[in-house]
């Protein structure tokens, strides 16, 4: 598989002069957060991160993500931490976009490149790290883990995407495809990162409804997204919160692949209480 390309953030600040109207939308169903507000002055930072900044893109609040936080982490040269995860009880994705992310797990020193996964158990111990020479970005999920008694808690693991074959989607000729680093029959893990990839013209041929939260971060190219009646525009670089139940369908536009990263909430029982 030749080396995709991943979108990320450049930063910066518009000018002036830049018009005011662009694609952001907040509703009570979905939420799209375009490449163009991921400016420096919308940065967060974190206790025991240097030389770091961060884009948040999903928090846990009222009439938004309720399972689930989403960063795009920006490590510069010489940053990084030693005590990443504060939450023993949180357990975490991370996905390389652009550099490299020296991760450490176990006295091990895992190199990620772009592609590069991680999956970080709850109450593991990691380092994460930037001994390169350019600024690294990854993507950050993390979820609180359900715990269920007579389930392991799943080993961390590192893979990258491009050792992974992509899984097609049944009936749509291998245009329609999900490249999944868990095995979906592995009932330990209750939350799924994958990448989707949908060649130009391809279709998700109809409006889902289904109970999964999902997270959205175009990789690359673009495509229209049905969402709850209406249709929106979106290209790489933008952030899409779809609601449990938000219909959701789409176009991929071409003329290259449409690919997003996918998060979604599974394999547990409805909560009944808050």
């Amino acid at each position: 598989m030749s080396q995709p390309s991943y979108y990320a953030p450049p930063g910066g600040l518009p000018p002036q002069t830049q018009k005011l109207t662009d694609r952001a939308v907040f509703t009570p169903a979905y939420a799209v957060l375009p490449r163009g507000v991921m400016q420096d002055i919308v940065t967060s930072a974190l206790p025991f991160w240097h030389a770091t900044r961060l884009w948040v893109l999903a928090r846990p609040m009222t009439g938004f993500a309720e399972t689930f936080s989403q960063y795009l982490m920006e490590v510069a040269p010489g940053g990084g931490s030693e005590r990443p995860e504060l939450d023993p009880a949180a357990e975490g994705v991370l996905f390389v976009v652009d550099g490299e992310l020296s991760l450490t797990m176990d006295d091990t020193v895992h190199v990620l490149g772009p592609g590069g996964y991680a999956y970080l158990a709850p109450g593991s111990t990691w380092q994460a790290h930037n001994h390169g020479d350019v600024p690294v970005r990854f993507h950050w999920i993390r979820k609180a883990y359900a715990f269920v008694e007579g389930l392991d808690i799943p080993p961390s693991f590192v893979t990258n995407e491009n050792d992974i074959d992509p899984t097609p989607m049944p009936d749509c000729d291998g245009v329609w495809a999900t490249t999944r680093f868990v095995p979906p029959s592995d009932l330990r893990h209750d939350m799924h990162v994958t990448i989707v990839t949908l060649q130009p013209g391809a279709v998700i041929p109809f409006a889902e409804t289904h109970v999964m939260e999902h997270g959205l971060y175009v990789l690359q190219g673009k495509a229209v997204y049905h969402l709850n009646q209406d249709w929106v525009e979106v290209e790489a670089g933008d952030f899409m919160w779809l609601r449990a139940f938000c219909p959701q369908a789409c176009y991929a536009g071409g003329p290259g692949p449409f690919r997003y990263l996918l998060y979604k909430d599974v394999n547990r029982h409805m909560p009944l209480r808050p």
